[in-house]
């Protein structure tokens, strides 16, 4: 069992790696669309790859999820195609979010044999994502 500390140095490491192994801007946090934003995460047995709509307020959360819902097939069809669609995600923070999100089960961020694998995926899922988000943006924002 980890301490908190090598638990933290642990995720250090293993984003530090990422970013020297892939060394790219990524949209991320910057899509000009306030509260959306594309994210990386490693839970405690899944690899993460989401755009996620971040609002506290409902209404907006709402309005943005339709778009996305309406962009459904298309998102799956250049995206991913198991891409799941969750309305009301719960963070393990306890806030309740939207996110359209691909994942990779069976992976530990505390196994650095697993993180290539990782790695890979947050890349290839995360590409395809943003050249998604780019080419309708227009769409999501309006």
């Amino acid at each position: 069992m980890y301490t908190k500390e090598e638990a933290k140095r642990v995720r250090q490491q293993f984003w530090t790696m990422f970013g020297k192994r892939y060394h790219r801007k990524w949209t991320l946090y910057d899509t000009k669309i306030k509260d959306v934003v594309l994210k990386f995460s490693f839970e405690d047995t899944r690899a993460i790859v989401s755009l996620d709509l971040t609002h506290d307020d409902d209404f907006f959360r709402a309005y943005y999820w339709e778009k996305l819902e309406s962009l459904q097939s298309l998102m799956r069809a250049e995206v991913h195609e198991e891409l799941l669609f969750d309305k009301e995600y719960l963070l393990e923070s306890g806030k309740t979010i939207s996110r359209v999100y691909v994942y990779m089960a069976n992976v530990k961020i505390q196994k650095q044999t697993d993180w290539p694998i990782v790695y890979q995926f947050f890349y290839e899922h995360m590409d395809v994502l943003e050249q998604f988000f780019r080419e309708y943006k227009d769409v999501i924002a309006e």
